[in-house]
């Protein structure tokens, strides 16, 4: 049987700089990268929201809309994603319809080397990771979170020269570092509060990586990688 492999793709990731354009580059190195472990993994992708999806949450926080029609738009931008996505992998190597539940990505993936989706339903304050979190757990697979940092910081590593990279953390401690941050949609944190909670709960081994995808490369083929490994050892 071929691993599982989930990957929560940040939609920081998926489009770049200020005028939020593709970020061609990367994602063809993604596409070509785990198109090499096909013989032995079978990998589903879960879109993030990203910048477009902040934008959209700003806009109705102005008409001061409720905290579900906040997640909604959420939703709607990790789906759009996830729709671009599929066409860029083709329908050679992706699926050709958008899942909308669990059980449809799994029967996605026995025909298919990729599944592609964004968040699957309305869930109170989860994103795009807890969707992923809960798929590694039904697939039986390992998560591995790409986000535009390459790890998990003691602090902003954006904001702060002295922040220093946590190579490894246990699933109860990162859970207490999520749940002092407050949840909003469209956050943007390196894994969110109920992904936390997921992990922890169902013993899921977990890997935090950044944009350079050879970490990723090296993670699938066992050597060396920079990131952070969640479990329950140090």
């Amino acid at each position: 049987m071929k691993e599982r492999i989930i990957l929560s793709l940040g939609g920081s990731l998926i489009f770049s700089g200020q005028d939020y354009s593709i970020n061609y580059n990367l994602l063809e190195q993604l596409k070509q990268g785990i198109s090499k472990k096909y013989k032995t993994h079978k990998f589903v992708i879960v879109a993030g929201g990203g910048p477009i999806a902040r934008k959209y949450i700003q806009g109705l926080e102005k008409q001061r809309k409720n905290k579900r029609e906040l997640s909604l738009a959420g939703i709607r931008a990790t789906r759009m994603n996830a729709l671009f996505l599929m066409q860029f992998f083709g329908k050679k190597q992706a699926n050709d319809f958008l899942p909308m539940s669990m059980k449809e990505v799994k029967d996605n993936l026995s025909k298919n080397d990729v599944v592609i989706c964004g968040s699957l339903r309305f869930e109170d304050d989860s994103t795009s990771d807890g969707t992923a979190a809960n798929l590694a757990n039904y697939l039986n697979g390992t998560f591995i979170n790409l986000t535009n940092v390459p790890g998990l910081y003691t602090k902003d590593p954006n904001k702060y020269k002295d922040a220093k990279l946590i190579p490894k953390i246990s699933w109860r401690d990162f859970k207490d570092i999520t749940k002092k941050i407050k949840f909003h949609a469209g956050q943007h944190f390196v894994l969110d509060q109920k992904a936390a909670e997921r992990i922890h709960k169902n013993k899921t081994k977990t890997y935090i990586l950044g944009s350079e995808l050879k970490n990723l490369n090296n993670l699938l083929n066992k050597k060396s990688f920079r990131g952070t490994v969640i479990n329950e050892e140090h």
